[in-house]
């Protein structure tokens, strides 16, 4: 690991900014290996041992951003003595900073797999899950059969739900190339025949997708998460995982990934086809800009101009009534 300054040390560990750390490195509050520290100090993070008030810090309290995904069978929870397995077994502990902790970024239940992030960042994590900062759920889904156009008439008005309305931000039917690509990523292998959609949410309720789905009585085969925000599963197969990088770290804090249009999640697969589910795509007027080939809007005064051209008409003279005064001179 390379060397860093020992104030943006103490500003990863979350104990102060960079200012405030340089306030307690002045003030004699700092010690890297049992001596005090001076401002602008370089130390490798995972090496030097690091106290502030007598009190350790470093690579126990540096944050971590991983991406899992994970597979049918398994529970999100980190600890749970009744399962075979938790979320924390496909982690490798060289991913994990000696001493961290690190717990999910909301949850999927049991039967459902797919992306689950894993930090001990807890404020970051707090700005994924708020509904208020909009971070959209996106999920491949499959079904025995084919859903009615009744069914998806229900499903884009809502289904009530004890929390209240349950709405689809976005549904329609993957693309064969969708399906193909995703049923490689899991294990086991879907079973033949199913019926699979994109679906998205914005909505966070408890098992909503399989609440939603059974009650227009169409029960849910495979779940998977494929989307989080700007994170797509892109490759990620079931039980790997891999760090967040930096930009989708910033992205998911900021909201970012929502729906290109009404939603378009499946473009980067390789979806040509966006269409909703039961739905006819209509092609709308582009409004464009006034620009280069853009053509003139028409006025009186062309008319006239276009129709004196026509028929060899002279143009009638300036009207110079209309004309600014001269301006008076200066002084």
């Amino acid at each position: 690991m390379p060397d860093e300054r020992l104030q943006k040390v103490i500003a990863a560990s979350g104990l102060a900014s960079r200012r405030a750390a340089e306030a307690l490195i002045a003030a004699g509050r700092v010690r890297v290996d049992g001596r005090r520290a001076t401002i602008g100090q370089v130390v490798d993070p995972a090496k030097a041992k690091i106290e502030v008030d007598g009190l350790p810090i470093g690579d126990a309290a540096r944050v971590t951003y991983l991406l899992l995904h994970k597979p049918a069978g398994v529970t999100s929870t980190t600890q749970d003595r009744h399962a075979e397995s938790t979320v924390l077994d496909f982690v490798p502990t060289a991913l994990v900073p000696d001493g961290a902790r690190l717990y999910p970024v909301g949850r999927l239940d049991q039967d459902s797999e797919g992306l689950l992030i894993l930090t001990n960042d807890g404020g970051w994590s707090e700005k994924v899950l708020h509904p208020r900062f909009g971070v959209e759920r996106e999920y491949g889904l499959a079904v025995s059969i084919p859903l009615s156009y009744d069914q998806v008439q229900v499903l884009e008005d809502g289904v009530p739900l004890e929390e209240g309305l349950a709405t689809l931000h976005h549904l329609r039917a993957m693309t064969p190339i969708e399906i193909e690509r995703l049923e490689e990523l899991l294990d086991p292998p879907p079973a033949p025949g199913l019926a699979w959609y994109r679906v998205t949410l914005r909505q966070g309720w408890k098992r909503q997708l399989r609440r939603v789905f059974g009650a227009i009585e169409a029960p849910i085969e495979r779940l998977i998460r494929v989307r989080i925000g700007p994170v797509r599963i892109d490759g990620l197969a079931s039980g790997k995982i891999r760090r967040l990088k930096a930009p989708e770290v910033r992205g998911l804090a900021g909201g970012g990934g929502r729906s290109r249009g009404d939603d378009r999640a499946g473009a980067d697969d390789g979806a040509a086809d966006t269409t909703p589910a039961g739905a006819t795509a209509r092609a709308t007027p582009r409004p464009t800009a006034r620009g280069r080939g853009a053509p003139r809007p028409t006025t009186d005064r062309t008319r006239s101009a276009a129709a004196a051209r026509k028929t060899g008409a002279a143009r009638p003279p300036a009207d110079r009534s209309r004309r600014k005064p001269d301006r008076p001179d200066a002084g």
